[in-house]
């Protein structure tokens, strides 16, 4: 069996001002607060790329676990926004900066929003089949490098971040078995020009119709109630979206933490920020993870606390 074993993650010190960013759009407050849900949004640093946002996260896992550089098996980096338009491939790069064996393997996932669900399944299963110990997961896609500042849309809402998750075949909680789905009939959400261009009323319209679905289908598959959750970690998308799924849910806000408003929508790394914040909470047993978003694609999955893992 594959476990998480701790989190660790990487938020650069830059920011926006998202109230004053706003303003150009004619937004008030109210609007970023009610509507977006970030003050903020952190913005890698010039000088700083993909791979350096990853080594941050990694080393900040590497000094909290003590885990052995030469004990890690393989690294997993979920992106597609990676150093030099991703060739090479990113956990490469991360692998020659941070000086681990030669002997590991080393491969990049191209998902956004549901990249981390994704990458926990795909991860655990490629340490089931080589026997690996030790694995980590990576989340970095600073969307600042695909956006365009007079873009209402898509510049009040992205932020940068980065995290590193240890996989472990003992640790905190158990990674389950995924649902995971795609759409990639539309158009919503594409790179045109180097610039990201986003549908964002049809974006929303298709996280409020398919997540709270979705995250009922894989309950019943799974035979849990929604009662049986203490927690839903939903993808950060923004303020709004979040809303509609607890009220479609009909689940109590105490029970879908939001943590968007110093940071933005960081992508495949909303998720893990909030799992860091939850992984030695002993009273949260039942987890549920759902990231949803460009593809289209969404994907969720139950992480499951198992005493004298």
């Amino acid at each position: 069996m594959i476990y998480i074993r701790d989190i660790a993650s990487y938020i650069p010190n830059d920011y926006i001002d998202n109230y004053k960013n706003s303003e150009r759009f004619s937004e008030s407050k109210d609007f970023i607060d009610s509507k977006i849900g970030a003050s903020k949004l952190s913005r890698m640093p010039e000088g700083m790329n993909t791979s350096d946002m990853a080594v941050k996260a990694v080393e900040s896992l590497l000094n909290k676990t003590g885990l052995n550089k030469q004990d890690i098996d393989a690294l997993v980096v979920v992106t597609q926004n990676g150093d030099f338009d991703g060739l090479p491939h990113t956990s490469a790069l991360i692998q020659g900066k941070l000086g681990l064996k030669e002997d590991i393997s080393c491969f990049d996932i191209s998902l956004g929003c549901s990249g981390y669900v994704y990458g926990l399944s795909i991860l655990k299963s490629h340490m089931i089949e080589m026997g690996f110990d030790n694995a980590i997961l990576v989340t970095a896609d600073p969307y600042s490098k695909i956006i365009d500042e007079n873009d209402r849309v898509t510049s009040l809402l992205f932020g940068d971040a980065a995290t590193a998750t240890l996989l472990a075949t003992k640790g905190e909680l158990l990674i389950e078995r995924p649902l995971l789905s795609t759409d990639g009939s539309g158009e919503l959400a594409l790179v045109k020009n180097d610039y990201l261009y986003m549908n964002g009323r049809q974006v929303f319209n298709f996280a409020a119709t398919k997540v709270p679905n979705h995250v009922c289908k894989y309950l019943e598959k799974n035979t849990l109630a929604i009662d049986d959750v203490d927690l839903f970690l939903l993808h950060q998308g923004s303020a709004a979206i979040i809303d509609v799924i607890v009220r479609k849910l009909r689940v109590s806000k105490d029970k879908v933490p939001m943590d968007i408003k110093d940071t933005g929508n960081t992508v495949s790394s909303s998720i893990p920020l909030l799992l860091e914040k939850f992984i030695n909470d002993t009273t949260k047993e039942n987890i549920i993870i759902s990231g949803f978003g460009v593809g289209l694609s969404w994907a969720t999955n139950l992480l499951r606390r198992v005493k004298n893992a």
